[in-house]
């Protein structure tokens, strides 16, 4: 049976990590409400970690709500993703988005970064 858990190993931990994406992302998925950047690594599954800044979200609710979506998108379809380390970075307007165009949204983005990495390693 396939495991859909959300455990330590499949989250940029250290400051360490995300500054490996941050120096060189190799895919970048822009959308109106949020931006990924994505690196391969050698893992052989993929790891997420999150920058919502208050300066785009405003409020801890909004903020909150956006990364629990968010994570259990990335539990659902963490199987389908390539090994990428990617960072979510949220832009403004994306806490005026309800639950069901989060979900659309971050669906989409997980296919576009899934063919761009597909093309990287082409």
């Amino acid at each position: 049976m396939t495991d859909f858990r959300y455990p330590r190993r499949l989250r940029l931990l250290t400051g360490g990590d995300f500054k490996r994406v941050f120096d060189r992302a190799d895919v970048k998925v822009p959308d109106r409400h949020l931006l990924i950047l994505a690196r391969p690594n050698d893992l052989g599954h993929p790891r997420i970690g999150f920058v919502i800044s208050k300066k785009n979200v405003r409020r801890a609710v909004q903020r909150n709500r956006v990364r629990r979506i968010i994570r259990e998108s990335f539990r659902l379809h963490q199987h389908q993703l390539p090994a990428l380390d990617m960072i979510i970075l949220a832009r403004k307007g994306l806490d005026d988005l309800d639950n069901p165009d989060v979900h659309d949204m971050i669906r989409r983005c997980w296919s576009r970064a899934s063919k761009k990495a597909r093309k990287l390693t082409q």
